[in-house]
């Protein structure tokens, strides 16, 4: 693989990881813990994976570049929403490795009712920044490339 093919690759592993994550909350309305258990871990290594490929175009992208970023082409309004889109994508991303892991934990301890709590507000962040991370790699890279 090409690393300056890893912006698609990142954009695939999130669109993987919010498909996971609305496989096993069915899961989990449905009652079947042991296949929730098994979507909902698979999907947390697919964010591991995610954040080692992430980590490695940021480092290609220096080495190739000079900069860590992807300079934005767009403009007008077009401008205006992919920054508040990166902006929230990147303060909720920051927080779903310790919501993800604090809530994975408790769910493999079957500490049920804490587990419901944070979940409640992990999940919505979690699918937030996957959905928004594919949407930033569609506007970085297919609409304003």
């Amino acid at each position: 693989m090409n690393l300056a093919e890893l912006p698609l690759v990142n954009a695939l592993l999130n669109t993987l990881s919010a498909i996971l994550l609305v496989i096993g909350f069915r899961f989990i309305k449905q009652k079947k813990i042991s296949q929730h258990r098994i979507v909902m871990i698979t999907a947390f290594v697919i964010s591991i994976i995610f954040l080692c490929c992430y980590l490695l175009h940021k480092y290609h992208l220096y080495v190739t570049t000079g900069t860590y970023n992807t300079t934005f082409k767009g403009d007008g309004i077009w401008r205006i929403v992919y920054f508040i889109i990166l902006i929230t994508h990147l303060i909720f991303a920051i927080m779903v490795p310790f919501l993800a892991i604090i809530t994975l934990f408790r769910g493999l301890k079957m500490k049920v009712e804490t587990h419901k709590k944070i979940a409640k507000f992990t999940l919505p962040i979690w699918m937030y920044v996957s959905v928004t991370g594919v949407l930033v790699y569609i506007m970085l890279y297919k609409l304003f490339p």
